[in-house]
Protein backbone atom coordinates (compact mmCIF):
# COMPACT_ATOMS: atom_id res chain seq x y z
CA UNK A 1 0.00 0.00 0.00
CA UNK A 2 1.58 3.61 -0.98
CA UNK A 3 1.98 5.85 1.49
CA UNK A 4 3.46 9.58 1.64
CA UNK A 5 6.33 10.54 2.34
CA UNK A 6 7.34 10.95 5.71
CA UNK A 7 10.18 13.09 6.46
CA UNK A 8 10.25 11.83 10.18
CA UNK A 9 9.94 8.03 9.09
CA UNK A 10 12.73 8.87 6.59
CA UNK A 11 15.27 10.28 8.69
CA UNK A 12 14.48 7.11 10.93
CA UNK A 13 15.00 4.64 7.72
CA UNK A 14 18.05 1.92 8.77
CA UNK A 15 17.18 -0.64 5.12
CA UNK A 16 16.07 0.02 1.89
CA UNK A 17 14.51 -2.43 -0.82
CA UNK A 18 13.32 -1.88 -4.21
CA UNK A 19 10.36 -3.94 -5.53
CA UNK A 20 10.42 -4.78 -9.27
CA UNK A 21 7.70 -5.81 -11.75
CA UNK A 22 7.93 -8.76 -13.76
CA UNK A 23 10.33 -7.74 -16.65
CA UNK A 24 11.99 -4.83 -14.79
CA UNK A 25 10.51 -2.84 -17.34
CA UNK A 26 13.34 -4.73 -20.00
CA UNK A 27 15.84 -2.28 -18.26
CA UNK A 28 19.83 -3.31 -18.02
CA UNK A 29 21.50 -3.78 -14.68
CA UNK A 30 23.03 -0.44 -14.90
CA UNK A 31 20.08 1.76 -15.50
CA UNK A 32 18.08 -0.66 -12.97
CA UNK A 33 20.75 0.91 -10.61
CA UNK A 34 20.28 4.05 -11.62
CA UNK A 35 16.77 3.83 -11.15
CA UNK A 36 17.02 2.75 -7.49
CA UNK A 37 19.27 5.32 -7.02
CA UNK A 38 17.25 7.98 -7.89
CA UNK A 39 14.28 6.58 -6.09
CA UNK A 40 15.48 6.37 -3.15
CA UNK A 41 17.86 8.95 -3.05
CA UNK A 42 14.89 11.19 -3.62
CA UNK A 43 11.95 9.32 -1.98
CA UNK A 44 9.45 11.60 -1.67
CA UNK A 45 9.63 11.74 -5.97
CA UNK A 46 8.62 7.99 -5.69
CA UNK A 47 5.10 7.07 -6.64
CA UNK A 48 4.68 3.72 -4.70
CA UNK A 49 6.71 4.30 -1.07
CA UNK A 50 5.89 1.95 2.06
CA UNK A 51 7.82 2.74 5.28
CA UNK A 52 8.13 -0.77 7.49
CA UNK A 53 8.48 -1.07 10.89
CA UNK A 54 11.56 -2.28 12.23
CA UNK A 55 12.91 -2.77 15.92
CA UNK A 56 15.71 -0.38 15.08
CA UNK A 57 14.18 1.81 12.66
CA UNK A 58 12.01 1.80 9.49
CA UNK A 59 12.96 0.02 6.00
CA UNK A 60 11.85 2.23 2.82
CA UNK A 61 10.53 0.02 0.21
CA UNK A 62 9.72 1.79 -3.17
CA UNK A 63 7.93 -0.27 -5.95
CA UNK A 64 9.08 0.93 -9.38
CA UNK A 65 6.60 1.96 -11.12
CA UNK A 66 6.68 3.20 -15.27
CA UNK A 67 6.06 6.91 -14.28
CA UNK A 68 9.55 6.46 -12.11
CA UNK A 69 11.11 5.37 -14.97
CA UNK A 70 9.60 7.53 -17.48
CA UNK A 71 10.69 10.30 -15.21
CA UNK A 72 14.06 9.00 -14.04
CA UNK A 73 15.61 7.31 -18.19
CA UNK A 74 12.77 8.78 -20.39
CA UNK A 75 9.22 8.09 -21.89
CA UNK A 76 10.78 5.36 -24.61
CA UNK A 77 12.47 3.22 -21.81
CA UNK A 78 8.83 2.30 -19.64
CA UNK A 79 7.55 1.43 -22.96
CA UNK A 80 8.95 -1.70 -23.39
CA UNK A 81 7.44 -3.18 -20.17
CA UNK A 82 4.38 -5.30 -21.89
CA UNK A 83 0.84 -5.18 -20.20
CA UNK A 84 0.78 -6.35 -16.51
CA UNK A 85 0.03 -10.47 -16.75
CA UNK A 86 1.75 -10.80 -20.30
CA UNK A 87 5.02 -12.07 -20.60
CA UNK A 88 7.63 -11.06 -23.08
CA UNK A 89 7.15 -14.86 -24.93
CA UNK A 90 3.48 -14.82 -25.14
CA UNK A 91 4.36 -12.92 -28.26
Amino acid sequence: MAEAFDPYRDALVVEEATVWPNGSFGLEEEARRRVERALHAEASQAADLEYVRLPTGFRRQVRVTPADVERILGSAVAAKEPPSGVSPDDG
